[in-house]
């Protein structure tokens, strides 16, 4: 019988399910939708709002509920449990689930005649909403932890990111400050992606490095839980109510609990992997050594991974270093900006007429460079640079950069991908340690990667030959691929690195752009000429 893998992505709107084979052909996909599939919770978009403003959180319950139905449409559909070697998955980044007193001894005595929302909400868990990524409630909590650690800088070296409100430290900090009786009474916290994991193993599951590197209590270059961290956000006890230090990826944490064999016939034998966060499960699946992730979604997101150094990257007060899921001395470095298809999309609708074709026709019909002139598009707030707002342009005569009031209308469309793309290869440089190999592919996702325009002057901008995946459900099958690592390392007494198992290979890629070197040098020489202009750009948005 050939072992099947299965991966789960517990996404903010869905619960995905990804099957794969020993060759990651995928054999299986499943999906529920909390809105439409759980109705009865009354999300939007898988949220609740309020009631505090800023306060955005999802169902535990809704959780419990879309896992039994995903298992049941999976059975529907001839998934034969018995064949699961392994499983492990990913969730939202920094959704917290905070367990109760009576946790462990309700995951340990599941009833199969019953659903997982019957036997365990609400007793096995003190708060029955968990704060999702989505929430900003917690602005006074990350001045104060930022404060107890000497400021941002000095935190965002510590655990690889300044105090953000949707980071679990700071949520944590909100509610030990507002609901003592609640914090009190919980046992253990978990995140999204350790909470699926305690269902199948029937105990508390660790949390996992790189996920764990999303909370500003760890520690991102030891992986291990910091105590001053610790202290400011949660108190003494909180090292008690996370648990034991984070696990890495690859790590078996053991035998699927019985009770999903008796309802469901999963193999007693089945391994439990730990879950990750999406942003690292989507680095696992799309990405290998030497690969730059660049998402084009709403939000512009570059994910790098970096080999191991002694000491953080520069200028991360405004980006994010997460622990690398299955290298454990190696890390993720996430640059994100708001002001990403937004951006892109305003451009289009004010000067090419709410046209793609008109757009990229003005983007090819001039020459890299822009014939000198440079627009930088902020419609809201930016997170890199931070907190600018409006657009700025500047020409370039003599090699030096002048603020102007505006462009010609068909410079725009040119202008915001170069932006957009310069400030991103102008922090690469800052990134990768001097030891560092050369990148040398891009693989690009997101709602823009299927423009071959913008795909080509992402190639020449950053000199890379540009992939896209056939992959749709990347956190999922990087679910996927985790659990087949975990059982691949178990076969070999748990030695064997992520990339042996995956002969340096990423599945699926297709290359749709290269770059043209006389292109790439033009923008050799824009980089520094960016610099001025963006700290122009945030000398004038402070006067």
């Amino acid at each position: 019988m050939a072992p099947l893998f299965l991966g789960f992505d517990l996404s903010t709107q869905q619960l995905k399910a990804v099957i794969i084979s020993e060759d990651a052909t995928v054999v299986h996909e499943s999906a529920v939708h909390f809105d439409n599939d759980l109705p009865q919770y009354k999300t939007t978009n898988g949220a609740i709002l309020g009631p505090a403003e800023g306060e955005v959180t999802s169902p535990v319950a809704m959780w419990l509920d879309a896992i039994d139905l995903l298992m049941e449409r999976m059975k529907k559909a001839g998934i034969d449990f018995d064949e699961i070697a392994a499983i492990s998955g990913a969730g939202q980044q920094h959704g917290s689930v905070y367990w109760s007193t009576n946790a462990d001894g309700s995951l340990a005595n599941l009833d199969a005649t019953l659903t997982l929302r019957e036997q365990l909400a609400p007793k096995a868990f003190s708060i029955q909403r968990a704060p999702i990524w989505q929430d900003s409630s917690t602005t006074q909590d990350c001045k104060a932890l930022e404060d107890a650690i000497g400021g941002p800088q000095v935190l965002a070296d510590l655990s690889g990111s300044r105090a953000y409100e949707r980071f679990t430290g700071t949520q944590i900090a909100k509610i030990r400050r507002l609901e003592p009786d609640a914090y009190a009474a919980t046992s253990r916290i978990s995140l999204v992606s350790s909470f699926i994991p305690s269902l199948f193993l029937g105990h508390i599951a660790p949390i996992e490095v790189s996920d764990a590197s999303g909370m500003n209590l760890m520690d991102v270059l030891t992986c291990k839980w910091d105590d001053r961290l610790l202290n400011a956000c949660g108190g003494s006890e909180l090292r008690s109510k996370l648990g034991p230090e984070p696990v890495p990826g690859g790590t078996t944490l053991g035998k699927i609990n019985e009770w999903w064999s008796r309802k469901w016939g999963f193999n007693p034998e089945c391994i439990i992997a730990p879950f990750t966060g999406d942003n690292p499960a989507t680095v696992v699946s799309l990405s290998a050594p030497g690969d730059a992730l660049l998402s084009l979604g709403t939000s512009t997101t570059l994910l790098l991974s970096i080999p191991p150094a002694d000491t953080p990257p520069k200028r991360f007060t405004t980006s994010h270093l997460l622990a690398h899921p299955t290298t454990l001395d190696a890390q993720i470095a996430m640059l994100c900006y708001k002001n990403g298809a937004l951006a892109r999309e305003q451009v289009r609708d004010k000067y090419c007429e709410r046209h793609w074709h008109l757009f990229n026709q003005a983007v090819e019909n001039t020459p890299a460079g822009n014939n000198g002139r440079m627009g930088l598009y902020f419609p809201l707030p930016e997170i890199i640079p931070p907190n600018i707002v409006g657009s700025f342009f500047y020409e370039i005569n003599q090699g030096k950069p002048s603020a102007v009031e505006s462009i010609p209308s068909d410079a725009h469309p040119r202008a915001i991908l170069e932006s957009q793309f310069l400030s991103i290869r102008s922090r690469i440089a800052a990134i990768l340690p001097p030891h560092a190999p050369h990148l040398h592919r891009l693989v690009v996702t997101g709602g823009s990667s299927g423009n071959e325009t913008i795909r080509q002057l992402a190639a020449d901008l950053f000199g890379m030959k540009v992939y896209v995946s056939q992959t749709k459900e990347a956190a999922g099958m990087g679910g996927a691929l985790l659990a087949k690592y975990v059982w691949w390392r178990a076969a070999r007494g748990g030695t064997g690195t992520f990339e042996e198992m995956m002969g340096g290979e990423v599945v699926g890629m297709q290359c749709v752009a290269e770059p043209k070197s006389e292109v790439t040098k033009v923008y050799d020489g824009l980089v520094g000429l960016y610099q001025l202009c963006e700290e122009d750009a945030l000398k004038k948005a402070r006067e």
